[in-house]
């Protein structure tokens, strides 16, 4: 049995019945096996379309009523279709939302990520910072370690130097005191023609034949009638004769100039010119503080109440480093040995330049000869009426005390005296009118100028002329020709001592 559905071109006022057949037709048409589709003009003219679908259950077609049940279960699948596809709807505008949602978080998350390496970033960025701040306070602090360690290891260097000094003084005093109990003094030539009434003086070693001692004579015997004598008559003191020169025999009590402010002057030189030339006068000071490693600093002062109040007038800064303090000043330049060298050096003041440099020959350096205080003071520069000299000593002469009259232009050796004076054996020296003296303790309260040598006869003595180190620390001790003073440094305090000499 066949149903046949037909469906006009144009419809009239019962259209929703007919689609509602039509829709039928169709979904029956779905499971039929066959469907004709006719179309043909009706009577009126009108186009027809005639579709045939076989029934694929029933074997004819249903009453009226029958299809209207059928349309109301097509209307109810349709409602139900229609709620399905609102909800279907609904979920793609709720999955749409979701999907814009997550484009949005797509967008924002790489800002915020952003924004977060930015604050990681700048967060290492401090740390680094900081760490290379610690790096270079800590590179500060070992630097300063390494500079501490260099100056210690200099000083225990010195120490130790000191100490190997001191020891071998000791053995040497040792073998000496031996020798003295044993009685074996050396003796000595009759000199008494040549020595004023009232004194003895001890003449020359015979070093061909004995070994070398230190020199170990009879005491310079000065009747104090003789010396009264002498000053209230008027005769025999300083200042007497064509260059007022003499033979030491009174060492005043120490005047006190100045003090040194800080622990760098300890020890050191101070000086003035006895042969001033332009623009310095005989009142232009210079002072030198000599403790450090590499001392260079030299302080000029123009007026000796500017050097009595600390206020110098310039500072030169020395091209090379002195050592010691046995620099002088002498006609317009300063004379100094080269820090850890037997070079001597003549710099010239006015012009700030070094005129000329010299070595010493076979001159001992930086501890090798020093005097009995040690602070490497192998090489002595002094001045008197006749000019420049350096005290010093060599292997040669075996630690005994040699002079050398220099050449003040070019530094040359023009003569040279070796002493039987044991370099290490004294405290200091100091050169007046051509004759060497001595000093016998640079810490000593009451100390003595104990020995002499004379370059004009070649002849030593010792003398017994009181010296006061009135601080306990004397590590200068110079003569100017000039005020006829000698200049000191003592434990801190620059210092004068006024002399009286007698006649030669």
């Amino acid at each position: 049995m066949r149903f046949f559905c037909a469906h006009c071109c144009s419809f009239g006022p019962e259209m929703p019945a007919v689609q509602l057949l039509l829709l039928a037709c169709l979904v029956w048409d779905v499971g039929a096996r066959t469907a004709q589709l006719r179309k043909a003009n009706d009577r009126n003219g009108r186009c027809q379309y005639t579709f045939s679908v076989a029934s694929p259950n029933e074997s004819s077609c249903p009453e009226q009523g029958q299809a209207m049940s059928v349309i109301h279960n097509l209307q109810r699948d349709s409602s139900t279709q229609r709620l399905d596809l609102e909800a279907t709807k609904a979920r793609l505008s709720s999955l749409e939302s979701l999907i814009h949602q997550l484009s949005l978080d797509q967008a924002a998350r790489p800002q915020e990520t952003q924004d977060g390496l930015q604050r990681e970033l700048g967060t290492l960025k401090q740390e680094r910072d900081q760490l290379e701040a610690q790096t270079r306070e800590l590179e500060t602090a070992y630097s300063n370690l390494l500079q501490d360690k260099s100056v210690l290891e200099e000083e225990k260097k010195r120490l130790r130097q000191e100490n190997e000094h001191l020891a071998r003084r000791l053995e040497s005093s040792s073998q000496e005191v031996a020798r003295l109990r044993r009685g074996q003094c050396p003796q000595t030539r009759d000199t008494a023609r040549d020595v004023p009434l009232g004194s003895r003086e001890v003449s020359t070693w015979n070093l061909d034949t004995l070994a070398f001692q230190e020199l170990k004579s009879e005491l310079t015997e000065v009747p104090a009638s003789r010396i009264l004598k002498e000053s209230a008559s008027g005769h025999l003191r300083s200042g007497e004769g064509t260059n007022g020169c003499g033979e030491l025999v009174w060492v005043g009590e120490p005047l006190t100039l100045r003090t040194a402010e800080t622990i760098t002057g300890k020890y050191g030189v101070w000086m003035r010119d006895p042969k001033p030339t332009y623009p310095y006068t005989q009142e232009t000071t210079w002072r030198i503080d000599t403790v450090g490693t590499d001392v260079r600093q030299v302080y000029e002062y123009d007026l000796i109440s500017q050097f009595m109040q600390g206020y110098p007038s310039k500072v030169h800064v020395l091209p090379r480093p002195l050592e010691s303090t046995g620099a002088v000043v002498y006609a317009g330049s300063l004379y100094f040995q080269g820090a850890e060298s037997r070079t001597v050096i003549r710099y010239e003041l006015n012009t700030e330049t070094v005129k000329t440099e010299k070595e010493i020959p076979g001159a001992g350096y930086h501890g090798q000869f020093p005097y009995s205080w040690g602070g490497y003071t192998d090489i002595d520069m002094a001045v008197d009426e006749s000019g420049l000299w350096v005290i010093y000593s060599t292997d040669e002469a075996k630690g005994a005390i040699v002079l050398s009259k220099l050449n003040p232009e070019n530094l040359e050796l023009e003569q040279t005296w070796e002493t039987n004076i044991r370099k290490q054996s004294v405290a200091n020296a100091f050169i007046i009118c051509g004759t060497l003296y001595t000093v016998s303790s640079y810490s000593s309260a009451d100390a003595t100028v104990n020995f002499a040598y004379d370059t004009g006869t070649g002849i030593s003595k010792t003398l017994t002329i009181p010296f006061k180190n009135r601080y306990k620390y004397s590590s200068m001790i110079d003569y100017n020709p000039l005020e006829k003073k000698l200049f000191a440094w003592d434990n801190l305090n620059m210092v004068t001592y006024d002399i009286r000499l007698s006649k030669m």
